[in-house]
């Protein structure tokens, strides 16, 4: 039931800050639907519901308001008590005093809701919302206002909470949440974003995920009397045939070589290693295939390695071709953003393995995006040769097929004209074999006088 690490980057995608200010809370549920099958809405909600026990891993109102219509909108056309989240919505729309009035434990309560986060909710629940709500971003409704004298009617969701808390086994009523929160609640509020990243994957995806497990108390039965036998211990030593002892001959075998490599990957993370460290890397991911898979590099990981320390993020991409992950390391790769060393890396894996085309084209059209996108002139201009340079290596060593983005590097080649490395690109483009290129998009051949 845990989300894998291209799950949780696509969910995290969807309800970025920055994500929130623009889509609409139409636009989050149709991003919803398209990353996750309806195979997958339960698991993706007990996710969220993971994210709105830890409020100081959401951002603000804004996090919490979309997360609540992504949970309503996955079942919305089934009625609302079949809603396999519908606990989660009574607890965050009844005080504390209401919900122990039926017997529901504190631990299980979710954080307070705001007037406004309440009334967003309320209206959700109450009837089908309105397109005008639809329309509005999180980021507006949390920015609206609520009427203090607002009423609610609570017993529906009294029902939900008695109905389903009859239910549960008393086993499960007695476990408590993985995650304790920090009670110095200042110094949490001051993590940065890779810091919270790195919590939320921790408790999302892998084996550990806190959305597959919890703490609960063991299911103890009576020991069964003994049998009355006269030979019942028989078992337990055996007559006959003489017995060897099996030796481990792996046991106390120095394992410091696979230490020291995870040290020096560790160190990779945050700074460059020296060319001596950087040798020493390599050399031991030679000798050992295997050693790739056991040092620590995950995809979300990937990035800090590239930066810092680009030569070896290249020999372990090699090594983990034929892992059933390197999907995901391929798709961090694509997303990170575009440097130099991100583009070495990815320069120097076409010329030594075939890449998937659309890797490529995925990859060059966010290097072209983020072009486009610098504000600062002086850093464009730099990244603009930097994109030139490795598409025009690209194109004489044959490793892309110009007809899938011909239009797109000539519309780029045209906007940045006045940077000598995109003039050259297009020279190169017009120097092509016209049957290289989709017949009709453009006539490369200069006109006849």
């Amino acid at each position: 039931m845990a989300l894998s690490t291209k799950d949780m980057n696509s969910l995290l995608s969807v309800i970025s800050e920055e994500n929130l200010t623009v889509s609409s809370l139409e636009s989050l549920a149709s991003s919803v639907h398209h990353f996750f099958g309806r195979q997958d809405h339960f698991k993706l909600g007990t996710a969220m519901t993971v994210l709105l026990q830890q409020s100081d891993l959401l951002s603000g109102s804004a996090q919490k308001c979309a997360i609540i219509y992504l949970l309503y909108d996955m079942y919305r056309n089934e009625p609302i008590t079949s809603n396999p989240f519908a606990t989660v919505f009574a607890y965050l729309m009844l005080d504390k005093d209401q919900s122990s009035d039926i017997g529901v434990p504190e631990k299980t309560l979710l954080p307070p809701l705001t007037p406004v986060e309440k009334n967003f909710l309320y209206q959700l629940i109450k009837g089908p919302p309105s397109k005008d709500l639809q329309k509005k971003t999180p980021t507006q409704v949390a920015n609206g206002e609520a009427d203090p004298n607002q009423v609610y009617d609570v017993e529906p969701f009294l029902e939900i909470l008695r109905s389903r808390f009859v239910q549960t086994p008393l086993c499960n009523k007695s476990g408590i949440s993985c995650v304790i929160a920090d009670p110095d609640n200042e110094k949490s509020m001051t993590f940065d974003i890779n810091e919270k990243s790195q919590v939320i994957e921790s408790l999302l995806t892998g084996e550990c995920s806190v959305v597959t497990k919890a703490f609960q108390p063991d299911f103890c039965c009576l020991v069964p009397p003994l049998l009355k036998y006269d030979n019942e211990l028989t078992f337990m030593i055996p007559d006959g045939e003489e017995r060897e002892f099996e030796w481990d001959r792996t046991m106390c075998t120095s394992n410091s070589v696979g230490l020291e490599v995870r040290r020096l990957i560790a160190k990779a993370f945050t700074g460059a290693l020296s060319a001596q460290e950087q040798q020493q890397v390599l050399s031991e991911l030679e000798k050992d295939q295997k050693l790739v898979y056991h040092i620590g590099i995950t995809p979300s990981k990937l990035p800090d390695l590239v930066e810092n320390n680009p030569l070896v993020a290249i020999e372990v991409l090699l090594k983990l071709m034929k892992s059933n992950q390197i999907s995901e390391y391929f798709s961090t790769l694509v997303n990170m953003n575009m440097s130099l060393h991100s583009m070495e890396v990815v320069n120097r894996l076409t010329t030594a393995v075939d890449l998937p085309p659309e890797f490529l084209q995925l990859y060059i059209s966010n290097c072209i995006s983020s072009c486009e996108n610098t504000k600062d002139k002086y850093m464009q201009s730099r990244l603009v040769r930097l994109v030139c340079v490795f598409l025009q290596s690209l194109i004489r060593n044959k490793i892309i097929n110009v007809q899938d983005l011909f239009i797109e590097v000539q519309a780029f080649c045209i906007e940045f004209s006045r940077i000598k490395e995109a003039a050259c690109l297009f020279r190169l483009l017009k120097s092509l074999d016209p049957n290289e290129v989709v017949d009709g998009i453009i006539c490369l051949q200069p006109a006849p006088k």
